[in-house]
């Protein structure tokens, strides 16, 4: 059920805030003067807003410095400029609301507007909604105007749209009319020019090729009818649309990009359809370079004029960790090989860029878990790192969405295939800090997986719009959250005490902040920072004025240019450093290569000497087999010798006795021996 909290229009709003705020001179419904009702800083602000939208511009004489109080609210006064009464009633109702969210129904208790809440069937055509088996049509809650019943088609609540969110930080669903789309989840979703489109996703088990539009002004949808025609985008080629679930949709130039997902018959590599708003024609576009395989639940993000693309999985439901870059303006692709280590293979999870130099990849899951792991990618260098997280980290999710506002990064939904994620959680990318915005309750579209989430405008407020998710059953509705989280100042640090109901606030629900953010003074369009002065007369310390202001921001910039300094002295001795460094390396480079020649020659003469000592050892061979040879013979001619001795004396025994018998000398036996 939607709720209007109110159906005042200003600036009869108005008048009913600051009446309930007692500003007027009305007896306030809590019986309690300004300064007890809230903090310093906000009674200032609520003081000057009344001023600046019942009198205008401070044009009254600056007091005495010795009246803190009347000196406070006058220069609370005097910083808003120029600022019209319009926008002033405007923000003076917005911070009250902040303040005390229920301010008007209490207000109306206290007979300051009467009130009546009715419920009416807004939609006769619209999809039933089926909640625990029960079937019953989407109502919204009207509120009564002057006592009296509004109509359905009041022009408050139809020209509003989702200026009928009033509520900061808490989600609700507002007054849809016209027939919404079938329920789906893994869709993807873009917002161009306060339109939000949602193309393709999955409903039961078969994928979505239809295209829808929501009016974020009207609040009312409508189908797009995709033409077939000859124009189209260069170069042509003008295409039916295919059914897909887990793609990712880009606006980009007034066209729609829409990256990657599962299909029926899966192509080999990514593909990247646009549809022409102009024409209303879907058109593939012709990439060149080495084109990422197909894959869906994948995350794209982009950064200047190239698209990010990092994971996913594939048709084979093979989970993916690549880094891959599409130039927008070239249409090429390039893979990215970065170092560090990435984040482990997975699908289903965010991606944001921070500073238009940072990746960050938070969640997902593989086939057997799911993360609360955060990733950071320099963009420059191409390194990934995973930095400590703050504050209260997220449970585990996948197929959760995300968008950012400032360097705020919002969460939403998702789940651990065990039960969703009922908180939607926001990160400051530059502190790394998380904090819980708001939770919900029960089996509901917010805490479902694969819904949608983007990031709308309207009166310059931003909103955050959802659709869709699958929770056990697939889903339509629209949700939206007005966050007040502001990220494009940060919280100046005071000299001196400051108040506990300041110091304790907490910087995304500080309303001064918004402020900050929304003030334009005068047609300059400069954003002025309001201080607040102490509220009381005795805590003169504790005021903060605009001098003050200026003396702290002279000190930072004196700190800032003393830092400067120190970094310069530092970069010049780290250059010196390094010059030295390098000479010493071109010596001892010098000195290597001096060496490394010696060592060439020292070589070149042991492999003489290994030659010279080859040879010698084989003629030391030569000449031990040469006198292996001669000791042979030798020995051989010691035998003969021998033997030829021998021979002579068995000669010279043997004419003894027996000649001597026969009659013969020894000296005949020798002539008889000649003869013969």
């Amino acid at each position: 059920m939607a709720r209007a909290i109110s159906g005042l229009a200003y600036p009869d709003r108005f008048y009913a805030a600051a009446a309930y705020a007692g500003f007027d001179g009305s007896p306030n419904p809590g019986n309690q003067d300004i300064a007890s009702r809230f903090s310093n800083d906000v009674a200032l602000i609520l003081y000057a807003l009344y001023q600046q939208a019942t009198v205008g511009p401070c044009n009254a004489p600056k007091p005495s410095l010795w009246n803190p109080v009347e000196l406070g609210k006058w220069r609370s006064w005097q910083q808003l400029g120029n600022i019209v009464s319009t926008e002033a009633m405007r923000l003076f109702v917005k911070i009250l609301e902040e303040e005390e969210p229920g301010w008007f129904s209490r207000a109306s208790n206290s007979g300051l507007e009467p009130v009546t809440d009715v419920q009416i069937n807004h939609n006769s055509n619209v999809e039933p909604i089926i909640e625990n088996g029960n079937s019953f049509a989407e109502t919204m809650t009207i509120t009564s105007e002057n006592g009296g019943l509004m109509e359905p088609q009041d022009k408050d609540i139809v020209s509003e749209g989702l200026g009928s969110v009033v509520v900061y930080d808490q989600w609700t669903s507002p007054p849809i009319t016209a027939q919404r789309p079938k329920g789906r989840y893994e869709h993807a979703a873009a917002v161009i020019e306060d339109k939000m489109y949602i193309h393709g996703g999955n409903h039961n088990g078969r994928y979505l090729s239809d295209l829808h539009v929501l009016d974020l002004r009207s609040c009312t949808w409508s189908k797009v009818e995709d033409k077939i025609g000859s124009k189209s985008v260069e170069p042509p080629s003008t295409v039916n649309t295919t059914p897909c679930a887990g793609h990712s949709l880009i606006p980009w130039e007034n066209k729609l990009l829409s990256v990657a997902g599962h299909t029926k018959d899966p192509s080999e590599t990514i593909q990247v359809k646009t549809f022409d708003l102009q024409t209303g024609t879907w058109s593939m576009l012709k990439t060149y370079g080495k084109a990422p395989v197909a894959r869906g639940g994948q995350s794209v993000t982009l950064t200047g004029t190239t698209l990010v693309i990092f994971g996913g999985q594939d048709a084979k439901q093979t989970l993916l960790n690549d880094l891959h870059i599409l130039d927008l303006e070239t249409l090429t692709w390039d893979e990215i090989d970065a170092v560090g280590v990435p984040p482990s293979p997975r699908s289903g999870h965010a991606a944001a860029v921070h500073a238009e130099r940072y990746l960050l990849i938070f969640g997902g899951g593989s086939h057997a878990t799911c993360f609360n792991d955060l990733h950071v990618l320099d963009l420059q260098t191409m390194e990934w790192s995973r930095p400590a997280q703050q504050g209260e980290i997220p449970v585990p999710r996948a197929g959760h969405a995300g968008v950012t506002v400032g360097e705020n990064w919002f969460i939403v939904g998702g789940g651990d295939n065990k039960s969703g994620a009922s908180e939607t959680v926001v990160l400051n990318m530059s502190t790394l800090a998380w904090s819980v915005v708001t939770s919900v309750e029960g089996r509901v579209p917010l805490a479902s997986e694969g819904l949608s989430l983007v990031v709308g405008s309207f009166n310059g407020e931003d909103i955050l719009i959802s659709f869709g998710g699958y929770n056990g059953r697939y889903n339509s509705e629209v949700n939206v959250l007005k966050p007040s989280h502001k990220s494009t100042l940060q919280p100046k640090i005071m000299e001196g005490p400051v108040p506990d109901s300041v110091s304790t606030m907490h910087y995304a629900t500080n309303p001064t902040r918004d402020l900050e953010s929304e003030f334009e003074v005068g047609q300059e369009g400069k954003v002025r920072e309001i201080a607040m002065d102490n509220f009381e007369p005795m805590k003169s310390k504790g005021e903060r004025t605009s001098e003050h202001i200026l003396a702290v921001l002279k000190a930072e910039m004196e700190e800032l240019e003393s830092s400067l300094d120190n970094e310069q002295v530092l970069y010049v001795q780290l250059k010196h450093e390094l010059a030295d460094t390098e000479a010493r390396n071109t010596d001892l480079y010098k000195e290597l290569q001096t060496v490394r020649g010696q060592l060439a020659s020292e070589q070149s003469r042991c492999f003489k000497l290994e030659v010279d000592v080859a040879e010698l050892r084989q003629k030391v061979q030569t000449m031990e087999t040469l006198q292996r040879e001669l000791e042979l013979l030798q020995r051989q001619k010691t035998a003969s010798e021998q033997a030829a001795l021998n021979s002579k004396q068995r000669q010279g025994s043997g004419g003894g006795v027996w000649g001597w018998l026969a009659g013969s000398s020894p000296q005949k036996a020798d002539e008889a021996e000649n003869l013969i």
